[in-house]
């Protein structure tokens, strides 16, 4: 028995997390003397709200040592034989260092892998690896699978503003962007070889950013053949939707998935967010 183990800045939505029985790990998000389990104690929808309205920052501490061992440990104590634990990029968290330092002494064997990149970028790896186990690969097949998976995914995000991506300190090379007077909305893309962010453009009104978005992800993924498709979005369901309609209408996609970006990560992006990341799978 092979056991998946993640962390919640997967964004997978909890239909597919139950369906497949992947456990997640929740990092912590910290509100002034309060700390909340991400999507367990604070929810997406109500993290936004309180974004808009409350002052103070909140910042985040991702998962500990202590949570890694214990979820090793109830994997085996449940009969895995083997783990494998996928996390956020090591280039925007401490998590996969963590995660390698439990899995030393952990029961059973661990195969921790940097999935290099963030939400559902880390969720269709995980997804991968979920899929693969259960149509009954083995270690070795499952860990091809989830690499050939990270080698085709495009992210890209168009968020409404610099702000919450400067403040949160995961800009990467976007900091080129930085004391741009105007009010734009950047796209930002993931690369999954270094696990950084990386710039795009900058556009003037939302409608420019959201068909910079679209233009840019469609070509690179247009002439693929069945193609996985995940739209998030920074509480804005509808906009979110309607992208979602548009890509199933033109690149008609095996499987679209729309998600809410989850607190830890809506830090960095903020209210508004739209993020389309998927892969071909030829």
């Amino acid at each position: 028995m092979i056991s998946i183990i993640t962390d919640s800045t997967c964004d997978i939505p909890d239909a597919l997390i139950k369906q497949h029985g992947i456990t997640v790990i929740p990092h912590t998000v910290i509100w002034g003397d309060d700390q909340y389990l991400d999507r367990v104690d604070l929810q997406p929808e109500e993290f936004y709200r309180r974004l808009v309205q409350d002052p103070q920052r909140p910042t985040t501490s991702h998962a500990g040592l202590v949570d890694f061992k214990k979820a090793y440990e109830k994997a085996a104590s449940e009969g895995a034989d083997e783990i494998i634990a996928l996390t956020v990029s090591s280039k925007m968290s401490g998590t996969y260092g963590v995660a390698l330092q439990a899995a030393e002494s952990s029961p059973v064997p661990v195969h921790v892998i940097d999935s290099k990149g963030p939400t559902m970028s880390l969720g269709w790896q995980v997804l991968a690896a979920a899929r693969a186990r259960d149509a009954g690969a083995g270690i070795k097949e499952i860990l091809n699978c989830v690499e050939r998976v990270r080698s085709k995914l495009v992210q890209l995000v168009c968020m409404d503003t610099l702000e919450y991506l400067e403040k949160g300190g995961r800009i990467g090379k976007a900091a080129q962007w930085i004391g741009v007077k105007l009010h734009v909305r950047p796209l930002v893309s993931i690369n999954h070889q270094t696990g950084l962010v990386e710039p795009v453009s900058l556009a003037r009104t939302q409608k420019g950013a959201v068909e910079d978005l679209y233009r840019k992800f469609t070509s690179l993924l247009r002439y693929g053949k069945n193609l996985h498709v995940a739209v998030l979005h920074g509480n804005a369901w509808d906009k979110a939707e309607q992208l979602a309609q548009r890509i199933q209408k033109d690149l008609n996609p095996v499987e679209t998935l729309i998600n809410i970006t989850g607190p830890v990560l809506g830090i960095n992006t903020g209210p508004g967010a739209l993020a389309l990341c998927g892969y071909a799978e030829e």
